[in-house]
């Protein structure tokens, strides 16, 4: 496989996965993701701005996350995110202790 295929597949795997996150499974929160994964939506967005800095590109963390989500952010926070419940905040810190 050349460079120019191994990125075109990678680039096809990415846009699922943001299908995946923002159509199919919009009711998985981010949190929920943070806790099982390590990783959230804002970390993707935080990725792809990263990525697009790192060829010259100058990209707010705003910008970053409206490519992510597919609409600014506090339109899907309204639309999708719920508050966490201490659960899932208990979870969630047990799990960022653990991991570092």
């Amino acid at each position: 496989m050349t460079d120019h295929e191994t990125t075109a597949i990678e680039a096809a795997a990415f846009r699922r996965l943001l299908q995946h996150l923002m159509h199919e499974r919009p009711d998985v929160q981010n949190i929920e993701l943070m806790i099982q994964a390590g990783f959230c939506r804002n970390c993707l967005s935080d990725w792809y701005r990263d990525a697009a800095e790192a060829r010259g590109i100058t990209m707010t963390r705003d910008e970053a996350r409206e490519a992510v989500y597919g609409m600014p952010f506090a339109q899907w926070k309204a639309q999708h995110q719920r508050e966490a419940t201490p659960e899932q905040l208990a979870a969630f810190e047990a799990a960022r202790t653990s991991n570092g």
